[in-house]
């Protein structure tokens, strides 16, 4: 029976090209996005081209009815990977209170809303694979990026919490933390702070998505079922 996978924030990015690597893999793949429609439908019809099986479903992660909703139309999954999170830079002294509860809505309430509402399937099958996606500034800390690093920080904690409760249930529960990666989310940055950036990575070069969705398969793999509570950095040695 083929696996069925639900990336979230999945129509670009990271979770584009994790949709991308499991359906050229023979997975059964569950797009999820919010606003970019045209976006995850490209990628679901690239999958279906090529002989795979992909849908799409719009939910905003943050919002638990349409988490349940996409629960009910999916069904239940083998695998979930909590892709879909925001990012935003501002001094710590500028950060409304709005602003910080937009961020941890998204970036941690989301992956609770996803995980409470389609673990209960995997406990019933006593297997399954949660992936989560933090950042390197989830352990490290960021200058100018207080909330997002705190918010990244806790899916650590999340990450970590969790594999301990469902690791009798043959369910795994691992993190990745990339570093800076060349997607959309960090075209903010000017070519000065890129190129800054990629100076201090020993590998010399930025990120991509598809390094990423490799480590992301990897963890949905049955290579890494001996593998849970872990944070896996993919940063290209920028935190050493």
């Amino acid at each position: 029976m083929t696996d069925r996978v639900l990336i979230t924030g999945a129509s670009r990015g990271i979770g584009r090209a994790a949709a991308a690597a499991f359906g050229k893999n023979g997975y059964d793949v569950i797009i999820n996005y919010n606003s970019s429609y045209e976006s995850a439908k490209s990628v679901c019809d690239e999958i279906i081209a090529s002989g795979g099986n992909a849908m799409i479903y719009r939910a905003d992660v943050s919002d638990p009815a349409q988490v349940n909703g996409m629960l009910n139309a999916a069904g239940g999954v083998d695998i979930l990977v909590n892709n879909a999170g925001i990012a935003e830079q501002s001094l710590f002294t500028d950060i409304t209170e709005e602003m910080w509860d937009r961020m941890f809505n998204v970036n941690i309430k989301g992956i609770y809303l996803c995980t409470r509402a389609f673990l209960p399937y995997m406990l019933n099958r006593k297997r399954g694979r949660i992936i989560n996606i933090s950042s390197v500034w989830g352990v490290s800390g960021a200058s100018c990026e207080v909330h997002y690093s705190a918010s990244k920080a806790a899916v650590i904690g999340f990450t970590k919490a969790l594999a301990k409760e469902t690791g009798l249930s043959g369910i795994t529960v691992n993190c990745i933390a990339p570093g800076v990666i060349d997607t959309d989310m960090n075209m903010g940055l000017d070519n000065k702070i890129l190129s800054e950036l990629k100076e201090q990575t020993p590998l010399n070069r930025l990120g991509r998505a598809e390094d990423i969705a490799g480590a992301i398969l990897f963890l949905a793999s049955e290579e890494a079922s001996f593998i849970t509570g872990q944070t896996i950095i993919a940063d290209g040695g920028f935190t050493l």
